[in-house]
């Protein structure tokens, strides 16, 4: 069976105003995936390369694969640093993908924006942030550099769906 790996962020990237606080990725997947209503739940991660995820939930989907998701024990990358696994889910976990596009207002400023899940509207991007484990401020500057024009991958962890 294949494993794809997913890290999740121990602590802000150095380009985020919040730079090297811990974001608490690890207690609200584990809310998330435990059914912990009582936290503020990580019920999904953002990435960019859409096609890239899609072709590996396929793999997912058909019982070929799995995910496992980890974070640094350490800095990123460091000398010595190595990863722990956080969860090891498969498709019967609910995990799934959904496309997410970035539009910004008729006056392209960017952060006026809507996003659109599998082509629908979603309401409000603060639910989209909330359930991506962030306040929509840190949501804005953690997705900053982002190439917006391109589709995202909504990668859920539970079997929430928007």
């Amino acid at each position: 069976m294949k494993t794809y790996y997913l890290t999740l962020s121990h602590v802000f990237p150095s380009t985020h105003p919040r730079a090297g606080e811990y974001t608490f990725f690890r207690d609200k997947l584990h809310a998330a995936i435990t059914g912990n209503a009582d936290y503020w739940n990580k019920l999904h991660t953002i990435r960019a390369n859409y096609d890239f995820w899609a072709k590996r939930f396929e793999k997912i989907a058909a019982g070929e694969a799995v995910l496992s998701i980890r974070e640094w024990a350490g800095k990123p990358y460091g000398k010595g640093s190595s990863m722990r696994e956080l969860a090891l889910l498969t498709h019967e976990d609910g995990i799934c993908i959904q496309q997410l596009r970035i539009a910004t207002d008729s006056d392209n400023r960017r952060y006026a924006l809507i996003a659109l899940i599998d082509g629908i509207t979603l309401p409000s991007l603060r639910v989209l942030a909330h359930n991506d484990g962030l306040s929509l401020k840190d949501w804005e500057s953690w997705f900053k550099g982002y190439d917006i024009s391109k589709p995202m991958a909504i990668i859920h962890f539970t079997k929430f769906r928007y």
